[in-house]
Protein backbone atom coordinates (compact mmCIF):
# COMPACT_ATOMS: atom_id res chain seq x y z
CA UNK A 1 0.00 0.00 0.00
CA UNK A 2 3.17 2.17 1.15
CA UNK A 3 4.60 1.40 -2.12
CA UNK A 4 1.12 2.37 -4.11
CA UNK A 5 1.23 5.36 -2.63
CA UNK A 6 4.59 6.87 -3.28
CA UNK A 7 4.24 5.63 -6.91
CA UNK A 8 0.98 7.95 -7.05
CA UNK A 9 2.93 10.92 -5.01
CA UNK A 10 5.52 10.26 -8.02
CA UNK A 11 2.95 10.34 -10.87
CA UNK A 12 1.13 13.34 -9.46
CA UNK A 13 4.60 14.97 -8.34
CA UNK A 14 5.76 14.43 -12.11
CA UNK A 15 2.45 15.81 -13.80
CA UNK A 16 2.90 18.97 -12.19
CA UNK A 17 6.13 19.46 -13.04
CA UNK A 18 5.41 18.98 -16.55
CA UNK A 19 2.66 21.54 -16.48
CA UNK A 20 4.59 24.12 -15.74
CA UNK A 21 6.79 23.59 -18.53
CA UNK A 22 5.75 25.25 -22.24
CA UNK A 23 7.06 25.05 -25.29
CA UNK A 24 6.34 27.89 -28.13
CA UNK A 25 7.24 27.46 -31.50
CA UNK A 26 7.53 30.92 -33.01
CA UNK A 27 8.70 32.19 -36.12
CA UNK A 28 8.59 34.66 -38.96
CA UNK A 29 9.24 34.72 -42.87
CA UNK A 30 11.83 37.11 -42.71
CA UNK A 31 15.37 36.83 -40.81
CA UNK A 32 16.19 39.03 -38.30
CA UNK A 33 18.82 40.98 -38.91
CA UNK A 34 17.17 43.15 -41.74
CA UNK A 35 13.80 42.95 -40.25
CA UNK A 36 12.89 45.15 -36.66
CA UNK A 37 9.85 43.43 -35.96
CA UNK A 38 11.57 40.00 -36.09
CA UNK A 39 15.03 41.27 -34.46
CA UNK A 40 12.75 42.32 -31.48
CA UNK A 41 10.60 39.09 -31.60
CA UNK A 42 14.01 37.23 -31.08
CA UNK A 43 15.95 39.42 -28.71
CA UNK A 44 12.78 41.37 -26.84
CA UNK A 45 9.32 39.09 -26.87
CA UNK A 46 11.15 35.90 -26.41
CA UNK A 47 13.97 36.59 -23.27
CA UNK A 48 11.20 39.00 -21.66
CA UNK A 49 8.27 35.94 -22.06
CA UNK A 50 11.15 33.34 -20.60
CA UNK A 51 12.18 35.69 -17.50
CA UNK A 52 8.38 36.99 -16.81
CA UNK A 53 7.52 33.21 -16.81
CA UNK A 54 10.39 32.18 -14.84
CA UNK A 55 9.12 34.82 -12.19
CA UNK A 56 5.79 33.54 -12.07
CA UNK A 57 7.17 29.68 -11.26
CA UNK A 58 6.63 28.58 -15.31
CA UNK A 59 9.46 27.03 -17.58
CA UNK A 60 9.29 28.71 -21.25
CA UNK A 61 11.15 27.40 -23.94
CA UNK A 62 10.52 29.06 -27.56
CA UNK A 63 11.59 26.89 -31.17
CA UNK A 64 12.59 30.02 -33.01
CA UNK A 65 12.19 29.86 -36.71
CA UNK A 66 12.54 32.71 -38.58
CA UNK A 67 13.65 33.60 -42.22
CA UNK A 68 10.65 30.81 -43.68
CA UNK A 69 12.66 28.24 -42.07
CA UNK A 70 8.84 27.22 -41.24
CA UNK A 71 6.32 29.55 -42.82
CA UNK A 72 7.51 32.44 -45.66
CA UNK A 73 6.21 35.82 -45.38
CA UNK A 74 2.75 35.16 -46.88
CA UNK A 75 2.50 32.19 -44.90
CA UNK A 76 2.28 32.98 -41.28
CA UNK A 77 -0.94 33.95 -40.80
CA UNK A 78 -2.50 30.46 -41.88
CA UNK A 79 0.59 28.37 -39.73
CA UNK A 80 -0.47 30.34 -37.08
CA UNK A 81 -3.86 29.81 -37.66
CA UNK A 82 -3.63 25.81 -38.11
CA UNK A 83 -0.97 25.39 -35.19
CA UNK A 84 2.31 24.77 -36.81
CA UNK A 85 3.80 27.85 -35.02
CA UNK A 86 2.08 28.82 -32.19
CA UNK A 87 3.18 32.36 -32.38
CA UNK A 88 3.99 33.82 -35.60
CA UNK A 89 5.06 37.69 -36.19
CA UNK A 90 4.25 39.40 -40.45
CA UNK A 91 3.72 42.14 -42.46
CA UNK A 92 -0.07 42.04 -43.13
CA UNK A 93 0.83 43.37 -46.43
CA UNK A 94 1.52 39.65 -47.48
CA UNK A 95 -2.39 39.26 -47.22
CA UNK A 96 -4.05 41.82 -48.93
CA UNK A 97 -7.21 39.67 -49.31
CA UNK A 98 -7.47 37.96 -45.89
CA UNK A 99 -6.32 41.18 -43.86
CA UNK A 100 -6.98 43.66 -46.60
CA UNK A 101 -8.79 46.30 -44.31
CA UNK A 102 -5.54 45.80 -41.57
CA UNK A 103 -3.43 46.87 -44.75
CA UNK A 104 -5.09 50.55 -43.86
CA UNK A 105 -1.47 52.47 -43.05
CA UNK A 106 -0.81 51.66 -46.50
CA UNK A 107 -4.05 53.36 -48.14
CA UNK A 108 -3.14 57.13 -46.29
CA UNK A 109 0.25 57.58 -47.99
CA UNK A 110 2.56 60.52 -46.82
CA UNK A 111 1.48 59.84 -43.50
CA UNK A 112 3.75 59.52 -40.02
CA UNK A 113 7.56 59.65 -40.61
CA UNK A 114 8.19 59.33 -37.21
CA UNK A 115 7.91 55.17 -35.85
CA UNK A 116 6.68 56.16 -32.76
CA UNK A 117 3.91 58.41 -34.06
CA UNK A 118 2.85 55.68 -36.75
CA UNK A 119 2.54 52.54 -34.41
CA UNK A 120 0.60 55.36 -31.66
CA UNK A 121 -1.89 56.33 -34.90
CA UNK A 122 -2.14 52.36 -36.31
CA UNK A 123 -2.38 51.63 -31.76
CA UNK A 124 -5.35 54.11 -31.45
CA UNK A 125 -7.29 52.72 -34.62
CA UNK A 126 -7.74 49.11 -33.45
CA UNK A 127 -8.66 50.68 -29.83
CA UNK A 128 -11.25 52.48 -32.26
CA UNK A 129 -12.77 49.90 -34.43
CA UNK A 130 -12.58 46.24 -32.11
CA UNK A 131 -13.11 44.68 -35.08
CA UNK A 132 -10.05 44.79 -36.36
CA UNK A 133 -8.59 42.69 -33.43
CA UNK A 134 -11.49 40.26 -33.26
CA UNK A 135 -10.80 39.51 -36.83
CA UNK A 136 -7.73 38.09 -35.81
CA UNK A 137 -9.84 35.63 -33.28
CA UNK A 138 -13.19 35.03 -34.96
CA UNK A 139 -11.56 34.42 -39.03
CA UNK A 140 -8.09 33.09 -38.08
CA UNK A 141 -8.33 31.27 -34.67
CA UNK A 142 -5.70 34.02 -33.35
CA UNK A 143 -4.92 36.43 -30.81
CA UNK A 144 -3.01 39.58 -31.25
CA UNK A 145 -0.74 40.07 -28.76
CA UNK A 146 1.28 43.35 -30.33
CA UNK A 147 2.04 45.90 -33.26
CA UNK A 148 4.87 46.66 -34.64
CA UNK A 149 6.01 48.06 -38.22
CA UNK A 150 8.61 49.33 -40.73
CA UNK A 151 10.37 52.60 -40.81
CA UNK A 152 9.54 55.11 -43.22
CA UNK A 153 9.49 53.81 -47.08
CA UNK A 154 11.55 55.54 -49.58
CA UNK A 155 12.34 54.67 -53.33
CA UNK A 156 15.79 53.00 -54.10
CA UNK A 157 16.27 52.66 -58.12
CA UNK A 158 19.03 51.38 -60.19
CA UNK A 159 19.14 54.82 -62.15
CA UNK A 160 18.84 58.13 -60.62
CA UNK A 161 15.24 60.04 -60.73
CA UNK A 162 14.24 63.68 -59.99
CA UNK A 163 10.59 63.73 -61.20
CA UNK A 164 7.79 61.86 -61.69
CA UNK A 165 7.76 61.88 -65.15
CA UNK A 166 11.38 60.20 -64.49
CA UNK A 167 9.65 57.18 -63.26
CA UNK A 168 7.04 56.47 -66.25
CA UNK A 169 7.48 52.60 -67.36
CA UNK A 170 10.21 52.09 -64.55
CA UNK A 171 9.51 49.36 -63.44
CA UNK A 172 9.17 49.39 -59.18
CA UNK A 173 8.71 46.34 -56.73
CA UNK A 174 6.66 46.70 -53.33
CA UNK A 175 4.56 44.51 -50.75
CA UNK A 176 1.80 44.89 -52.23
CA UNK A 177 -1.02 47.11 -51.04
CA UNK A 178 2.04 50.07 -51.53
CA UNK A 179 2.15 49.26 -55.00
CA UNK A 180 -0.59 51.85 -56.09
CA UNK A 181 1.55 54.33 -54.79
CA UNK A 182 3.90 54.41 -57.71
CA UNK A 183 1.06 52.72 -60.46
CA UNK A 184 -0.35 56.43 -59.70
CA UNK A 185 2.51 57.98 -60.87
CA UNK A 186 2.84 56.43 -63.67
CA UNK A 187 5.69 53.45 -62.75
CA UNK A 188 5.17 49.56 -63.19
CA UNK A 189 4.07 48.13 -59.90
CA UNK A 190 5.49 44.80 -59.50
CA UNK A 191 4.91 42.71 -56.34
CA UNK A 192 7.83 40.99 -54.35
CA UNK A 193 9.66 40.28 -50.95
CA UNK A 194 12.35 41.23 -50.20
CA UNK A 195 14.45 37.76 -50.17
CA UNK A 196 13.62 38.09 -54.15
CA UNK A 197 14.85 41.62 -54.26
CA UNK A 198 18.48 41.28 -54.35
CA UNK A 199 18.53 39.36 -57.39
CA UNK A 200 15.64 40.64 -59.40
CA UNK A 201 17.68 44.11 -58.99
CA UNK A 202 20.68 42.64 -60.24
CA UNK A 203 18.91 40.70 -63.30
CA UNK A 204 16.65 43.67 -64.19
CA UNK A 205 13.49 42.29 -63.23
CA UNK A 206 12.70 45.60 -62.00
CA UNK A 207 14.35 48.56 -61.69
CA UNK A 208 13.80 49.63 -57.88
CA UNK A 209 12.10 49.22 -54.87
CA UNK A 210 9.62 50.74 -52.54
CA UNK A 211 11.22 50.09 -49.16
CA UNK A 212 12.67 52.01 -46.12
CA UNK A 213 16.36 52.41 -45.17
CA UNK A 214 16.54 49.49 -42.57
CA UNK A 215 15.78 46.95 -45.45
CA UNK A 216 17.44 48.28 -48.39
CA UNK A 217 20.98 48.83 -46.81
CA UNK A 218 19.82 45.35 -44.25
CA UNK A 219 19.81 42.95 -47.76
CA UNK A 220 22.28 44.92 -49.74
CA UNK A 221 20.13 46.38 -52.51
CA UNK A 222 22.22 49.51 -52.66
CA UNK A 223 24.87 46.84 -54.51
CA UNK A 224 22.59 46.50 -57.74
CA UNK A 225 20.61 49.63 -56.88
CA UNK A 226 22.83 52.41 -55.85
CA UNK A 227 20.05 55.73 -55.59
CA UNK A 228 18.17 56.17 -52.98
CA UNK A 229 15.51 58.71 -53.22
CA UNK A 230 14.36 60.09 -49.67
CA UNK A 231 10.47 60.24 -50.35
CA UNK A 232 9.00 60.13 -46.98
CA UNK A 233 5.85 58.37 -48.06
CA UNK A 234 5.61 57.75 -44.02
CA UNK A 235 6.42 54.83 -41.66
CA UNK A 236 3.64 52.54 -40.79
CA UNK A 237 2.06 50.30 -37.80
CA UNK A 238 1.37 47.26 -40.21
CA UNK A 239 3.09 44.33 -38.56
CA UNK A 240 1.19 41.99 -35.98
CA UNK A 241 2.31 39.59 -33.62
CA UNK A 242 -0.29 36.79 -32.84
CA UNK A 243 -0.94 33.78 -31.26
CA UNK A 244 -3.12 30.22 -32.04
CA UNK A 245 -6.17 30.76 -30.28
CA UNK A 246 -6.15 27.23 -29.33
CA UNK A 247 -2.82 27.14 -28.03
CA UNK A 248 -3.15 30.69 -25.70
CA UNK A 249 -6.82 29.13 -24.33
CA UNK A 250 -4.93 26.10 -23.20
CA UNK A 251 -2.99 28.24 -20.84
CA UNK A 252 -2.93 29.18 -17.46
CA UNK A 253 -4.14 32.05 -16.63
CA UNK A 254 -1.58 33.96 -15.63
CA UNK A 255 0.83 32.97 -18.53
CA UNK A 256 -2.11 34.26 -20.74
CA UNK A 257 -1.41 37.53 -19.10
CA UNK A 258 2.46 36.84 -19.42
CA UNK A 259 1.84 37.09 -23.05
CA UNK A 260 -0.76 39.54 -23.43
CA UNK A 261 1.27 41.94 -21.55
CA UNK A 262 4.93 41.51 -22.94
CA UNK A 263 2.93 41.93 -26.24
CA UNK A 264 2.14 44.90 -25.31
CA UNK A 265 5.67 45.90 -24.36
CA UNK A 266 6.77 44.32 -27.71
CA UNK A 267 4.92 47.10 -29.25
CA UNK A 268 5.53 50.02 -27.03
CA UNK A 269 9.14 49.94 -27.84
CA UNK A 270 8.66 49.20 -31.10
CA UNK A 271 8.84 53.03 -32.53
CA UNK A 272 11.63 53.60 -31.19
CA UNK A 273 12.98 50.44 -32.19
CA UNK A 274 12.39 51.24 -35.77
CA UNK A 275 13.86 54.71 -35.36
CA UNK A 276 16.86 53.57 -34.36
CA UNK A 277 16.97 50.87 -37.32
CA UNK A 278 16.22 53.32 -39.96
CA UNK A 279 19.34 55.38 -38.25
CA UNK A 280 21.33 52.53 -39.08
CA UNK A 281 20.04 51.94 -42.28
CA UNK A 282 20.36 55.39 -43.61
CA UNK A 283 24.06 55.58 -42.39
CA UNK A 284 24.81 52.52 -43.65
CA UNK A 285 23.51 53.25 -47.03
CA UNK A 286 25.91 56.51 -46.84
CA UNK A 287 29.13 54.33 -45.28
CA UNK A 288 28.58 51.56 -48.14
CA UNK A 289 28.96 54.57 -51.28
CA UNK A 290 25.10 54.51 -52.13
CA UNK A 291 23.60 58.13 -53.46
CA UNK A 292 21.18 59.43 -51.27
CA UNK A 293 19.04 62.68 -52.17
CA UNK A 294 15.73 64.04 -51.08
CA UNK A 295 12.52 64.27 -53.63
CA UNK A 296 12.02 67.78 -54.21
CA UNK A 297 8.65 69.37 -51.88
CA UNK A 298 6.80 70.54 -54.84
CA UNK A 299 7.09 67.27 -56.37
CA UNK A 300 6.38 64.98 -53.55
CA UNK A 301 3.45 67.17 -52.94
CA UNK A 302 2.23 66.76 -56.60
CA UNK A 303 2.86 62.96 -55.89
CA UNK A 304 0.68 63.07 -52.93
CA UNK A 305 -1.87 64.88 -55.15
CA UNK A 306 -2.33 62.13 -57.27
CA UNK A 307 -3.12 59.74 -54.36
CA UNK A 308 -5.30 62.19 -53.05
CA UNK A 309 -9.04 59.91 -53.65
CA UNK A 310 -6.91 56.54 -52.75
CA UNK A 311 -7.81 56.45 -49.20
CA UNK A 312 -11.71 57.17 -49.85
CA UNK A 313 -11.44 54.61 -52.92
CA UNK A 314 -10.09 51.71 -50.34
CA UNK A 315 -12.41 52.87 -47.47
CA UNK A 316 -15.13 51.98 -49.78
CA UNK A 317 -14.07 48.74 -51.39
CA UNK A 318 -13.50 47.46 -47.83
CA UNK A 319 -17.33 48.58 -46.96
CA UNK A 320 -18.37 46.69 -49.97
CA UNK A 321 -16.17 43.67 -48.71
CA UNK A 322 -18.58 44.10 -45.65
CA UNK A 323 -15.73 45.23 -43.72
CA UNK A 324 -15.79 49.01 -41.87
CA UNK A 325 -13.81 50.27 -43.98
CA UNK A 326 -15.29 54.13 -44.06
CA UNK A 327 -14.91 53.91 -39.92
CA UNK A 328 -11.63 52.31 -40.18
CA UNK A 329 -10.00 55.17 -42.04
CA UNK A 330 -11.74 57.91 -40.51
CA UNK A 331 -9.65 56.89 -37.20
CA UNK A 332 -7.11 56.51 -38.35
CA UNK A 333 -6.63 60.18 -40.25
CA UNK A 334 -7.98 61.59 -37.15
CA UNK A 335 -5.53 59.67 -35.21
CA UNK A 336 -2.95 61.12 -37.85
CA UNK A 337 -4.15 64.89 -37.08
CA UNK A 338 -4.90 64.50 -33.68
CA UNK A 339 -1.17 64.44 -32.87
CA UNK A 340 -0.67 67.43 -35.11
CA UNK A 341 0.99 65.30 -38.20
CA UNK A 342 0.33 67.55 -41.24
CA UNK A 343 0.23 66.00 -44.45
CA UNK A 344 1.03 67.35 -47.76
CA UNK A 345 -3.14 66.70 -49.38
CA UNK A 346 -5.80 66.19 -46.81
CA UNK A 347 -7.47 63.18 -47.38
CA UNK A 348 -11.26 62.89 -47.10
CA UNK A 349 -13.53 59.83 -46.40
CA UNK A 350 -17.13 60.21 -47.48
Amino acid sequence: MKTMTTAMTLIVSAGMVSADDFTFRIGAGHPSAPAAYVSDMENFFVPEVIKRAEAAGHTVTFVQAYGGSIAGVAETLESVQNGVLDIGGYCMCFEPAKLFLHNFPYYAPFGPQDSNDAIAAARATYDAVPWLTEQFENEYSQVLLGLHGWDNYHLGTTEPWDTIEDLQGVKIAGAGPNLPWIEFAGGVPVQSTFPEGYLSLSTGVYDGWLILPSAYFGFKYHEPSPHYKLVGFGAVGINALTMNQRKFDSLPADLQTILMEVGAAYEAQAGESLNARQAWGLNGLTEAGATITELSADTRTAWAQSLVGFPNQQAKEADGRGMPGTEVLNAYLSAISDAGIEMPVEYAID
